[in-house]
């Protein structure tokens, strides 16, 4: 989920707070992680590119919560990568909108980010 404004042209929250805190605070005693919000459903259902696994960015408070996520990433064939805690999530939100803005300005649904590393 991702706190998108109705004409897709920004987030409603971002500076000081993201959904996935909003769901934290909503739910308490909830393991949050926000994962799988950088990439399109038909990304999800099939994550395999020619270059090798996209990269998928996750974060949260609950290390436990936090290795379930990396691992079911992992295991549906992503490329998953640790970026912090919950508060990151206002980052990774931002990260979506660019997605989106990327897939409805031309590239369509079928792309997704890698991270490169030397």
């Amino acid at each position: 989920m991702n706190p998108l404004l109705p004409d897709l042209s920004g987030l409603a929250v971002g500076n000081t707070s993201s959904a996935g805190e909003m769901i934290a605070q909503w739910a308490p005693g909830a393991r949050v992680v926000k994962i799988f919000n950088t990439i399109g459903y038909n990304v999800m259902a099939d994550p395999k590119f020619p270059d090798g696994p996209a990269t998928l960015f996750y974060c949260g408070d609950d290390p436990e919560a936090k290795k379930v996520a990396h691992q079911l990433a992992e295991q549906i064939g992503f490329d998953p990568i640790d970026a912090g805690p919950l508060t990151k999530a206002r980052v990774l939100e931002a990260f979506a909108l660019l997605w989106i803005s990327l897939a409805i300005g031309g590239y369509g649904q079928g792309i997704a980010f890698k991270l490169m590393r030397r």
